[in-house]
Parts: structure tokens; sequence; C-alpha cells
């Protein structure tokens, strides 16, 4: 019995040593794939790609079961002219747990639209960070879309956990760009494939001139959500300061993608956190929020005046 309990325990302790860094939602949506495309492909496709994100190891670090990150991806498949080959869109969602709460603060609310690739049902998911372009770059792309958001998943939030701290994880992205799969129809990888790709978006994050938005993300999470409940006043003011920060950053680096990146998902986050604030806190965060965030000016404008 007491063999027993013993193996039992080892294999607790192993299963929490080996714990992946991703608690992964992946959902494949159909509704634009025509109807004579067997349906059992996209069930099979969603089972394999939640599994290639929640059941590999990401990273050398130990992740207790309750640290993995909260997570989402929403594939949106639409046919293209070619037999098993899907354009799509892939939003990634993911939130960090605010300290002394149950809240999850948003940390990545990202739409990409340029996702193609080629999909066989029970076609091995296959990816090597040391060979990402595979032996077939249509079907090797998929791969290297999901493996791509999430090193920069785990990148972002181990920077809002320690300053830098999503370095590494920001390397292996910049590997994954340089060393994408090319061909017909596949976009987002290259600097001239648009302003706000993957490129764009590794490059800002790993750029050493843009050094200063590791801090606004640190800042951010463990300077003011992490203290919100033991000094929501002190939060608040260190709030402002990040906006400071950002502002500086967007005056001296005007219309990065970066900057945008930070502010998608977190407008209602930050009318909450102003709504109590003081009239002149909340005239600077009127000052500073619209042009920050322009798609979201009119949700400041009208909610925290």
């Amino acid at each position: 019995m007491r063999r027993i309990k013993c193996l039992l325990l080892l294999l607790v302790i192993s299963s929490v040593a080996n714990a992946q860094e991703l608690n992964a939602r992946v959902t494949v949506v159909t509704t634009r794939v025509s109807n004579n495309v067997n349906r059992n492909t996209f069930l099979t496709l969603q089972t394999a790609l939640n599994n290639f994100l929640n059941n590999r190891k990401w990273s050398s670090d130990t992740y207790a079961p309750n640290e993995r990150i909260e997570c989402n991806f929403l594939l949106n498949l639409e046919s293209t002219s070619e037999t098993n080959v899907y354009k799509a869109s892939l939003t990634i969602q993911a939130a960090r747990p605010v300290f002394n709460s149950s809240y999850l603060s948003p940390i990545i609310n990202f739409k990409d639209d340029d996702v193609t690739f080629k999909y066989i049902e029970f076609q091995q998911l296959d990816f090597n960070e040391n060979r990402v372009t595979g032996t077939d770059p249509l079907a090797s792309n998929l791969t290297a879309v999901f493996a791509y958001y999430a090193y920069l998943v785990i990148g972002f939030d181990a920077d809002s956990f320690s300053p830098k701290g999503g370095e590494i994880f920001f390397q292996k992205a910049q590997n994954v760009v340089n060393n994408a799969p090319d061909g017909r129809n596949i976009a987002g990888w290259k600097a001239f494939d648009g302003i706000r790709n993957r490129y764009w978006l590794v490059e800002n994050i790993s750029n050493s001139r843009f050094a200063i938005m590791h801090d606004v993300y640190y800042n951010y999470y463990r300077l003011v959500m992490d203290k919100m409940y033991e000094d929501e006043k002190g939060a608040r003011s260190e709030l402002l300061n990040v906006l400071n920060l950002l502002d500086n950053f967007n005056t001296e680096n005007p219309n990065k993608m970066i900057t945008q990146f930070f502010f998608q998902g977190k407008a209602t986050e930050l009318v909450k956190v102003f709504s109590k604030a003081t009239p002149p806190e909340k005239a600077r965060a009127l000052e500073l929020l619209p042009k920050l965030d322009l798609t979201n000016a009119g949700k400041y404008k009208e909610e925290l005046k």
C-alpha cells in the first residue's frame, strides 16, 4: 500500500512538473465553408489544434496546473478554389489573473485576417522550430501561425509578471517569422504584406528602440492591476504614469502596431478603473485615452465625461 501511495505521489509530482503553459480553447467556425466538404474534417481539426496547443511544451519553464495561461483561439474558415485549402481569420484572446481577485485582465485580443493553409482530415500537425517551413508550406503554415501566437501569448504573459520576462518567447516568435513558410497565397510574415501583421507585431516588441513597451506591460499589470485590491488610489495614479509612458512613446513613434495591440480589449477595463477617479485624474485620462486608443475614443468620451 505504501508503495502504491508513493507511486501515485510521484505521478502527481511528475504531472505538475511537466504541466504545459497554455490552457487554450480552440474553436473552428465553418459557416463560410461550402457544404460539399465533410464536416467531420473540421471537428478533427479542432481537436488536433487543441491538442497541439495544450499538449506541447513550449518552453523549459515549469508551470503548475493553476498557472496555465487562459486563452482562446477562434479560427473562422472559408473555402478557396483549391481542394483542402482554406483561408481563415484567427482571433486570439488571452487573459491574466489579477492578484487578490477572481478577475482576469485581458492581455491579448487580436484578429489576424491572413491565415491560409492546407488541411486533410487526420493530417499530423507537426511543428519544428528548427524547420518551420516543413515539406509543404501551405500545410506548415497552419502550425507556424499557431506556434507564433502561442509564443506571443506566453511572452506577453511573462512580461506582465517580470521585467522583460517574455524576451525568450519573443525571440522564438521572431524565429518563426524569419523562417516562416513561403508560397502562393501565404501572407502576414513579411514587412511588405501590410502594416498590421505578424511581422510587424514581433518586430515592434523585439525592437530595442521600443524597449519601453516592456515596461508598459509590466507596470500596467504588476503596478496597476495587481495593486488595485490593496491600494486602488495608488494603482490609479500609476495607471496615469503608464498612459504618460505610452503617450511619450506614441509621440516619438507614431502609428506603431504595438500601441494599438496593447489597447485592444482593454477599453471596458480602463473605463471601470477611471470611473472612480478624481476630476483631475479623469480629465487627464480623457486627454490621453482617446488619442492613444482611437478605436474606442467615443467610448471614453461618453463614459468618462
